[in-house]
């Protein structure tokens, strides 16, 4: 059995680590765990190391709570070694437990094919992808073809049942009292097969992955040396949560998208500026690529001057996902709309909902009555017909069509609480309508609902 050890600012922090990518993943704060420290920092010190992570294909993009995968991945690419972005093709049939309460909905080939191409537009952001560089490579291609029988008695005897049970993912489940099908406690199985199998066709010597997939990566260390004598390492990042406690990756209105058509690169900056202060420093050191004596210097900023880290922490991360014009667009969208700060304070309204005349926001208000400004391409916006405008619409329709409120129910609701705006004023008729007179020089009308999400309509 390979050991278990380093988690961060104990075994990591007193080994001295020759390889760059082990200094990198240990500085920047990925390591959790692995199962050999020391000789995985060999092997990649006196050689090129190629090292996998798998993503089953449950959803047509990646959310940020994979981005540290991604990054683990990128920093391997930049430190010389070989990125394998494995796609779980024939796993996502199957499901993962960990960390699961319920068996997923099972998909068909062709959703399972139409996600693993919307994926993939993620890691060619993050990746160089091309001959002796990174590879996406799917688990189908082997494990759809396997014969039942056959593979049981080559790799079936050796897992215990009795160790399978004790892994964390398949205890919680049952601890719960929730079902764990008998389709989903192969996962592991078929897990470490993949790591088998891309050691012997790829010379894949690595896997990485959450602390949730410690007991299935170890498996595949194991039953790679036993039957084929291969010398693998796994490593384990920790599972991220916010300072508050909060899961990684997901908002009020659901998850944090990577791809632009769910989640726009505005949302995504804002999502990151919206950052905790105890999490920034933490935060530019996995999400960014920013050196670490700069990272320090920001994460020392206090007050008001913490802000300026958070701008530069949404502007990097966006930068990655979405490409540094769409970055500094959504940063100059932010400023514009809401000073230099890039954001609304945190704090309540003032009594009846007014602003200061000298806030960002009233000057934004201002700027929009006079149509003196134009708000920058960056916030989600929809066209509507000219004709419709000039009779007028519900505000609450207008809020549904620009994805503001699920409903007009919703709409309506938001209305009567008071966190509708139009043009930056408050908007109290719940039954009132918008039209062409609310048309700046720009022919746009900005709508809000609440503090942090705003859409404009635009005159088609």
């Amino acid at each position: 059995m390979a050991s278990s050890s380093s988690p961060p600012g104990s075994a990591a922090a007193t080994v001295p680590l020759r390889s760059e990518l082990l200094r990198t993943l240990v500085e920047r704060g990925f390591l959790h765990q692995c199962t050999d420290l020391e000789a995985l920092d060999a092997a990649a010190a006196s050689g090129r190391v190629a090292g996998y992570i798998g993503f089953d294909a449950t959803a047509d993009s990646l959310h940020v709570g994979s981005l540290i995968q991604i990054m683990m991945l990128r920093h391997m690419q930049r430190t010389g070694h070989r990125p394998i972005a494995l796609m779980g093709g024939g796993t996502t049939k199957v499901g993962d437990p960990s960390g699961k309460d319920k068996s997923r909905q099972l998909l068909s080939n062709e959703q399972i094919a139409a996600n693993i191409a919307g994926i993939r537009r993620v890691f060619e952001r993050y990746l160089d992808f091309g001959d002796d560089a990174a590879l996406m490579a799917d688990n189908s291609q082997w494990l759809d073809a396997l014969h039942y029988i056959p593979f049981l008695r080559e790799y079936g005897r050796y897992f215990s049942v009795n160790r399978m049970l004790g892994f964390e993912s398949v205890k919680q489940r049952l601890d719960r009292e929730q079902p764990l099908s008998f389709l989903e406690f192969n996962y592991m199985v078929l897990q470490a097969y993949d790591f088998v199998e891309l050691g012997r066709r790829h010379g894949c010597r690595l896997q990485m992955g959450g602390s949730d997939q410690w007991g299935n990566i170890v498996c595949g260390v194991e039953l790679g040396r036993r039957v084929a004598g291969l010398e693998l390492y796994g490593l384990t990042s920790p599972l991220l949560a916010t300072a508050s406690g909060a899961k990684m990756g997901k908002t009020a209105d659901g998850a944090v998208w990577l791809n632009s058509d769910r989640f726009s690169s505005y949302e995504y900056w804002q999502y990151w500026r919206n950052t905790e202060d105890a999490d920034v420093g933490r935060f530019l050191r996995l999400f960014t690529e920013l050196p670490l004596d700069e990272v320090a210097r920001l994460e020392a900023l206090e007050g008001a001057e913490i802000n300026e880290a958070k701008a530069i922490l949404a502007t990097e991360a966006t930068a990655l996902c979405h490409g540094r014009e769409a970055a500094e667009a959504a940063a100059e969208t932010a400023r514009h709309t809401f000073g230099p700060q890039g954001i609304v304070p945190a704090g309540p309204p003032t009594a009846g909902g007014d602003l200061s005349a000298t806030s960002p926001q009233a000057t934004a208000r201002a700027d929009s009555a006079s149509g003196r400004a134009a708000l920058p391409a960056g916030l989600p916006a929809i066209e509507i017909a000219r004709s419709r405008l000039d009779e007028g619409i519900p505000l609450y329709e207008l809020l549904r069509e620009a994805g503001l409120a699920k409903s007009n129910s919703e709409g309506r609701r938001l209305i009567r609480g008071g966190g509708a705006r139009v043009n930056d004023e408050r908007f109290r008729n719940e039954t009132g309508t918008v039209g062409s007179g609310d048309l700046t020089a720009d022919a746009t009308i900005k709508l809000s609902a609440g503090r942090k999400r705003h859409a404009l309509v635009r005159a088609a």
